[in-house]
């Protein structure tokens, strides 16, 4: 069992918890995910580690409320336990050696982003980074994201806070400017990466990209989390979750993605309705 050491509701979709894990504390590092359960009879689900303290021994994550398992961990509080929790898992991201970069997150992507902008700022490279939501009441991690950036730009759909637009918008705008990056890191919605990768390409710039499809057992045998890279298979948990966005097929990634969309949709429902029940 793991304790929850602390819970924050980001936005009214989003929510971090902190969780006592000694041993995935010890060997996490930004990039890598672990493997979930909330109870004894749930189903495992990959989060991505947010943040860690090796000195308290706990690892954050970050998750949006989609389906049944996340809305059976958000009503979990402080002070409670879930089953289980394994990791770290997955390939770390290199970050070592570059000058500048620009980190663009978009919604809830912005958890995963965000450990990876910490580790550059630490290393000493210029950071550069675009976050995108919908609207102001969806924004997350915004002064987590200024206190490791040397410029932060916040855009959203509407205009309602930063600026009106997409986050290709405000690259494309930093690129023509004159900005020189080593390596842009793109995590978000597939279509939100696939446009980004589309822009870097434009002008030759390295674009890494994190997928994070369906995964079972995290390991790489049951074949759930295969994508196409480079017109090769690979398996997102244990040759990424980084891949060189230029190299992905995002349009097979994204059919795929669709297509538990109404067995999840069930699932909520009916773990709603039997929470209505209790």
């Amino acid at each position: 069992m793991f304790e929850i050491l602390s819970k924050r509701i980001l936005n009214p979709t989003v929510t971090l918890m902190e969780i006592s894990a000694p041993l995935a504390a010890k060997k996490a590092e930004p990039g890598q995910f672990v493997i979930l359960r909330v109870n004894e009879n749930g189903e495992r689900i990959p989060l991505t580690v947010a943040d860690f303290d090796r000195q308290r021994g706990s690892v954050t994550i970050i998750f949006q409320i989609v389906g049944a398992t996340t809305s059976q961990l958000n009503r979990k509080n402080a002070g409670e336990f879930i089953e289980d929790f394994a990791g770290p898992l997955g390939t770390p991201s290199r970050l070592e050696g570059m000058s500048k970069v620009a980190v663009v997150g978009g919604g809830v992507g912005c958890a995963i982003a965000f450990p990876l902008a910490k580790k550059l700022y630490r290393l000493g490279t210029e950071v550069h980074t675009i976050t995108g939501f919908r609207n102001k009441e969806l924004v997350i991690l915004e002064q987590e994201f200024a206190d490791v950036s040397h410029k932060l730009r916040i855009m959203t759909d509407d205009g309602s806070y930063g600026e009106k637009g997409l986050v290709t918008d405000a690259l494309r705008t930093l690129i023509e400017s004159g900005e020189k990056y080593d390596e842009v890191i793109a995590i978000g919605p597939l279509i939100m990466m696939k446009f980004v990768a589309a822009l870097t390409r434009e002008f030759g710039i390295k674009t890494t990209v994190s997928m994070n499809p369906i995964m079972v057992d995290g390991t790489g045998m049951c074949g759930c989390c295969r994508l196409t890279v480079g017109g090769k298979t690979r398996f997102a948990c244990v040759d990424g979750p980084d891949f060189d966005g230029h190299s992905v097929d995002f349009d097979e990634a994204l059919s795929r993605l669709g297509e538990y969309k109404e067995f999840e949709n069930k699932q909520r429902e009916a773990d709603c309705n039997l929470y209505k029940g209790v």
